[in-house]
């Protein structure tokens, strides 16, 4: 009912049809109306019930919601059946095919008014910008979504609030991603709408920033949470997603084995359900997990594996990132000249707005092979351009080993007042650890 159109337009649209068939107003009304009462009808001036209507529907030959919102019958049904093939082309990898199917879907919701498809395109859309590293595109679809949803409860709201924090954390605006990512948390477990599926999202998208920034407690404690929230959530994709952003944070308590673990569950839910976008993301982490860990020869099978995955499926910026992992990992197998040439082929792809801790991370290991060669001139160059990206996204975990790299190479090279300065930096960030770039924590959902 609440989808209907006014009575106005509800009355030319009775008219017309009734005209284009030949009927009068009292064959249309027959036999259980007056054709005075369809008069007033078509005049806008009653707001006809919805027995009426499918009674006139059912004389002009069409169905009852074409006639009260003028849409093309099972238009609607036929959308959300185009809107879930989109999100399977999407979720399979081809990028470039959904975004196409999400863009025909949101024409078509814009022209009859269909406001959920319209929201989800939006969603659809952002999604496949994120995936192919435009993220100025894809925080204004997102936005976008935002506003179409602008009256649904927040946990339906949730999707575009977090691919917008997702939008921003990837861009290197770490503090920003979390304070999204934590209000809505705050305001969802304040409020009492706990929605499993919600929460899970949340608290797994935050993984990462607060990794980043150094708050390795409160990465735990969000890992945690999405633990204890995964078997209420009933989408399968959302557990896999949690299963790999969880491992990260057992990875940096040494728990090495239930890492490993927890990233083997969500590639085989990723296979199930053919997310090979996702998928990929698991080859991603468990070569980091086998990197941290030492085993070497692992970690460089399973990041070429994720590679070849995303280059496969042209996600630029998440291919860029993957390669500044297997560039270290080649490095400390030997093999630097095959690191940097790796490094200098993704960098163009990189920015402070775009990518900027793996930015960071490609010319501090650039910066590091160049030290090895005793070039200290090009050694510094590379340090002081990481510092500046990782101050700009605030990342204070590896702020402070960089500061110690770059403090090092002045004192070598007989700077020490230079070096203490960088020394001092790194301490700054080393004593508290997200402590001085996160305010309170959010309301704890209740487990």
């Amino acid at each position: 009912m609440g989808d209907r159109d006014d009575p106005e337009t509800i009355g030319r649209r009775v008219q017309r049809l009734r005209v284009e068939r030949g009927l009068t107003q009292r064959q249309l009304a027959e036999p259980s109306y007056t054709p005075a009462y369809v008069s007033t009808l078509e005049a806008g001036r009653v707001r006809a019930s919805e027995e009426a209507l499918r009674h006139i529907a059912g004389r002009l030959g069409v169905a009852y919601e074409e006639l009260v919102t003028g849409r093309p019958a099972r238009l609607a049904t036929d959308l959300r059946l185009r809107l879930t093939e989109a999100q399977r082309t999407l979720a399979t990898g081809e990028t470039e095919q959904a975004r196409r199917q999400y863009a025909g879907l949101l024409a078509e919701a814009e022209t009859h008014g269909i406001g959920e498809v319209r929201a989800a395109a939006l969603l659809g859309l952002g999604e496949c910008a994120l995936e192919s590293g435009e993220l100025a595109d894809g925080r204004r679809f997102f936005e976008r979504a935002e506003e179409c949803l602008a009256d649904a409860p927040l946990p339906g709201r949730v999707p575009a609030l977090r691919g917008r924090a997702v939008a921003h954390y990837l861009a290197g605006e770490l503090r920003y991603a979390v304070y999204l990512l934590e209000s809505t948390l705050d305001e969802l477990n304040r409020s009492g709408l706990h929605d499993p599926d919600a929460l899970l999202l949340l608290y797994a998208s935050a993984i990462g920033p607060y990794m980043d920034m150094g708050a390795h407690a409160r990465a735990a404690q969000a890992a945690e949470f999405a633990l204890a929230l995964a078997p209420q959530a009933g989408d399968p994709a959302l557990v896999a997603r949690m299963h790999r952003s969880v491992a990260r944070t057992l990875l940096a308590e040494g728990r090495l084995a239930e890492a490993d673990a927890s990233l083997a569950k969500a590639a085989e839910l990723y296979r199930t359900l053919q997310l090979r976008t996702e998928l990929a993301n698991c080859h991603w982490m468990r070569g980091y997990v086998y990197a941290q860990d030492g085993r070497l020869d692992r970690a460089e099978d399973e990041l070429r594996e994720a590679l070849a995955m995303l280059t496969a499926k042209r996600a630029a910026l998440y291919s860029s990132q993957v390669a500044v992992e297997l560039a270290d990992v080649l490095h400390r197998r030997g093999r630097s000249e095959e690191a940097a040439e790796l490094l200098h082929g993704v960098l163009d792809g990189l920015s402070s707005e775009r990518g900027a801790v793996h930015a960071a991370a490609a010319h501090r290991l650039l910066g590091i092979i160049a030290e090895d060669a005793r070039d200290t001139e090009a050694a510094e160059e590379h340090y002081v351009r990481a510092l500046s990206l990782l101050e700009r996204a605030g990342a204070a975990g590896d702020l402070a080993d960089l500061c110690r790299l770059l403090g090092d190479l002045l004192r070598r090279t007989g700077r020490v007042e230079a070096a203490l300065d960088a020394y001092r930096t790194g301490l700054g960030h080393r004593t508290a650890p997200g402590t001085t770039t996160l305010g309170p924590a959010p309301a704890q959902p209740p487990l």
